[in-house]
């Protein structure tokens, strides 16, 4: 079986400020108005509900530091990022699974607030994460989860969703994917790699990464 994946003592949880300006800049491409409705790179939702359900993530690190209660017994058992994602309902569900079904209908409500109120909330957002980490707890309980994790561990999973929905969100626009900083991308790449291993396999993830010739059609972390 392979270690618990933890990114404490490793990951600088403001690496998130620099991706969430980033994003609000991506939110910002006027090509959002034009196409709001229609569909995303991501099947079954509109650019309007993706673009919202990137901008819930910096919104979700605010919220949630801002929640924390010290007194909560659940933060002296904390979970690493890899059990969060073991844990993960959404992972071994298919696209129609509640949890998926729910985060696409979620998305598409936020939506009717439009493309200027997504943008506004994007450039809060990012204004208030840096204030906000600067007082950070060592550990937080994640909300929609009810487990503590390392505040280090909990942020790298709002980068990985960062930087996977910015390039779903370009996709959709045909516009650049955000240039994320090495101290952003680095944690996700491992993250990604790190699922892909589990799920597939070592043979699986050597053969993409090295021999082509040998590999599997896929090795998708998700």
């Amino acid at each position: 079986m392979w270690p618990d994946l933890t990114f404490v003592g490793s990951l600088d949880p403001r690496a998130v400020v620099g991706a969430s300006r980033l994003l609000a800049g991506l939110v910002a491409w006027p090509e959002i108005t034009t196409r709001w409705h229609e569909e995303s790179a991501c099947a079954g939702m509109s650019v309007g509900a993706l673009t919202w359900h990137l901008v819930n993530q910096p919104q979700r690190i605010v919220e949630t530091l801002a929640a924390h209660d010290p007194r909560d017994s659940r933060l002296s058992e904390p979970v690493p990022v890899s059990t969060h994602y073991a844990n993960a309902v959404w992972i071994r569900e298919d696209l129609d699974g509640p949890s998926n079904v729910g985060v696409r209908e979620r998305g598409e409500e936020q939506a009717a607030a439009g493309p200027q109120a997504a943008a506004a909330a994007a450039a809060e957002a990012a204004s208030r994460l840096d204030t906000a980490l600067l007082t950070a707890p060592p550990v937080v309980v994640v909300p929609w989860t009810g487990a503590a994790m390392a505040v280090e561990d909990f942020v790298a999973t709002r980068l990985l969703e960062i930087v996977v929905h910015s390039d779903d969100l370009a996709a959709s626009l045909s516009v650049p994917t955000p240039r994320f900083a090495p101290e952003a991308l680095s944690p996700v790449l491992t993250l990604l790699t790190d699922l892909a291993l589990r799920r597939h396999g070592q043979d699986a993830l050597v053969r993409t990464l090295s021999r082509p010739q040998r590999a599997p059609e896929e090795i998708s972390a998700f």
